[in-house]
C-alpha cells in the first residue's frame, strides 16, 4: 500500500484525541511522527485515509484498537537509573534515616518499560533486604506493560546498571538469549505493574512515602499539569518525597511542597 500523508485537519483531530485520553499535548513538528506510527495501522485495516482511521477508533466498541493507537503515540524512552541523583538521595538521605520494620511504598507513576521501577526495586533491595517495601508501577500503555513485566532487556540496556546491581538481581542470558539480561524473579515480584492513566480518577493505589513522576509533565500543558498534581499528592503521605525531572519544574504546578532541591520536592 502507497504511503499515505496526514493532512493538517487529520493531525488536528488526533491531537485532540490524545490530549483528551492522556493529557499529552502533540506540538505541530509531531505531524511526521504521528503519521509514521500510524501508518501500519492504516495498512493493517486497509484504509485509504487518517480521517478513516480516526473515525475507526472514535467508533463504538473498538476499545482495542484505540488502545493500540495510545500505545503508539505516547513516547516511552527510558533506561536504567536513568537521573542517578535520584537514586543517590533515595540512597543517603531518604532510606538512611528510613526506621526499620516499618513498611515503605513507591510509587513509579510513569514507569514505561520497567527500567525506572527495577531500579528503585534495586536500591530498596540493597537497605531494606526482605523488608516490608514495594513498588507499584504504574503506566497507560499497556504495550511497555507487558515488556515491563517481564523483565527482559537488551545487554546494551545495562550501562547504568552498576557491576554490583547486576550479579545481584540479574540474570545473564546465554545460548538463544546471549546478548540479553533478565531481572530475578524475586526482584520482579515486588514490582507491581499495572495499567493506570494520571488524567483520570485514580484507583485506591494507597498511599507513598516516594513518588517518581519523571519525563511525563513535559508533554502536559499547564493545567494538565495542575490536575494530575492534584490527584497525586493526596497519595503522598506526610514527610514523603516527590521527584520529577531535571528537565521539569512544578512552578505554578503546585505550592504546597517543600523544594529540597531543583527536581527533589518534601510534602511538609
Amino acid at each position: 500500500m502507497a504511503t499515505i500523508n496526514i493532512s493538517d485537519q487529520e493531525f488536528s483531530q488526533f491531537q485532540g484525541l490524545i490530549h483528551k485520553l492522556a493529557g499529552i499535548y502533540l506540538s505541530p513538528a509531531k505531524k511526521a511522527l504521528v503519521c509514521g506510527r500510524l501508518a501500519k495501522r492504516l495498512n493493517q485495516h486497509q484504509l485509504g485515509s487518517y480521517a478513516e482511521y480516526f473515525k475507526l477508533l472514535t467508533g463504538q466498541h473498538n476499545t482495542a484498537e484505540l488502545q493500540v493507537a495510545v500505545d503508539l503515540l505516547t513516547t516511552n524512552e527510558t533506561y536504567f537509573f536513568r537521573e542517578p541523583k535520584h537514586f543517590d538521595f533515595l540512597s543517603t538521605k531518604i532510606l538512611s534515616s528510613h526506621k526499620p520494620g516499618r513498611s515503605f511504598r513507591v510509587w513509579s507513576a510513569a514507569c514505561s518499560s520497567g527500567e525506572e521501577p527495577y531500579s528503585i526495586a534495586m536500591v530498596l533491595a540493597d537497605h531494606l533486604g526482605e523488608g516490608p517495601w514495594e513498588v507499584v508501577a504504574t503506566d497507560l500503555s499497556t504495550r511497555v506493560l507487558d515488556k515491563a513485566r517481564a523483565g527482559h532487556y537488551p545487554m546494551e540496556r545495562a550501562s547504568g546498571i552498576s557491576r554490583e546491581h547486576l550479579s545481584s538481581y540479574c540474570l545473564k542470558g546465554v545460548g538463544s538469549q546471549e546478548n540479553t539480561l533478565l531481572v530475578d524473579k524475586k526482584l520482579r515480584s515486588r514490582v507491581n505493574f499495572m495499567q493506570v492513566n494520571l488524567n483520570q480518577s485514580l484507583p485506591a493505589l494507597g498511599e507513598f512515602d516516594l513518588i517518581f513522576l519523571r519525563n511525563v509533565m513535559i508533554y502536559f500543558d499547564m493545567e494538565t499539569k495542575r490536575q494530575v498534581m492534584q490527584r497525586l499528592l493526596p497519595l503522598l503521605r506526610p514527610g514523603g518525597h516527590f521527584l520529577i525531572s531535571h528537565s521539569e519544574s512544578l512552578n505554578g504546578v503546585v505550592d504546597t511542597l517543600q523544594v529540597l532541591s531543583p527536581s527533589i520536592y518534601r510534602k511538609p
